[in-house]
């Protein structure tokens, strides 16, 4: 497509007339335009002792990856104002998790994240976990926690935090089409819309390369002994996706056919969740480097 073919959407408008867009279309340069845009950041923070040879986890060393993560993404100097800046004492919160039994949110990092959101303030009875079920009590939440282990996906390509709503949607199935790109369109609904404080993107062991519905294999999982960490959903699923394809690449040498991730960027582009373009996302690395592929 040349510039001169460019679509000029009414995002672009919005973006202002000094947008990349409009200038990219009358052949000017874009460089200024585009570092002026705004970042999201994600934290990635890693240990190599939070899984032990078995894979086994150490709630300790998890949870002070995640307390590292937070104060980090924040700017907050603990763990408790951290958690205070997200939830307020009168929030019904939500922890939306990830049950399928395969691959499930580790308990251990459920049972962290509700004591630190209980250590913030909130009743432990106005604190609750659930992936499939509760639905009332999610229409009634004000608050939800977002984490889901990372792995490929028949549908969409990978299991990323965009997708962990899905279960909300009138009839999931209706997503699958087009290899899910309208998962975007769930974070709309009254149920979860303006409710996400944190997305926690769950790579301690994360299954890099699988084909089917629902496809299994242990060979495929990598001890990464990671979390990402995001205000925003999309971005964290970017740096997931970019994670789980570079490790394809190192494994086999090249990439291997997998539905793609168009939900990522189509949920930037035309949902307007966040930030899709890896150039556009501060990837903030605390921890353990070996291997870490970004």
């Amino acid at each position: 497509m040349t510039n001169e073919d460019r679509v000029i959407t009414r995002r672009d408008f919005l973006r202002g007339a000094a947008s990349a867009a409009l200038t990219a279309a009358v052949g000017l340069p874009v460089a200024a335009e585009a570092a002026a845009e705004k970042k999201s950041r994600v934290v990635l923070i890693r240990s190599a002792g939070v899984l032990d040879k078995d894979g086994k986890i150490d709630p300790n060393v998890l949870g002070d990856m995640l307390d590292q993560a937070v104060m980090k993404l924040l700017d907050k100097p603990s763990a408790v104002s951290a958690w205070k800046s997200l939830v307020k004492p009168s929030d019904l919160v939500g922890i939306k998790t990830n049950r399928w039994n395969r691959m499930p949110t580790p308990p251990e990092l459920e049972k962290i994240i509700a004591d630190r959101i209980v250590a913030a303030g909130i009743p432990t009875d106005r604190v609750f976990c659930e992936d499939r079920g509760l639905r009332d009590k999610f229409e009634a939440s004000t608050a939800l926690i977002n984490v889901r282990p990372a792995r490929t996906h028949h549908w969409s390509g990978i299991g990323s935090c965009i997708k962990n709503y899905i279960i909300f949607a009138p009839k999931p199935s209706d997503l699958h089409p087009d290899s899910c790109a309208a998962l975007g369109s769930v974070w709309s609904l009254p149920v979860v819309k303006g409710k996400t404080r944190l997305n926690i993107l769950v790579l301690l062991n994360p299954q890099f390369y699988g084909r089917g519905p629902q496809d299994f294999d242990p060979n495929n999982l990598w001890a990464y002994k990671g979390l990402a960490v995001s205000t925003d959903p999309v971005a964290v699923s970017a740096v997931g996706a970019h994670l789980l394809k570079a490790k394809r690449i190192a494994v086999f040498g090249e990439e291997k056919p997998l539905t793609p991730t168009t939900h990522i960027a189509a949920a930037d582009e035309k949902y307007g969740l966040g930030v899709s373009d890896l150039n556009r996302i501060e990837i903030i690395k605390l921890g353990w480097k070996t291997d870490i592929l970004i």
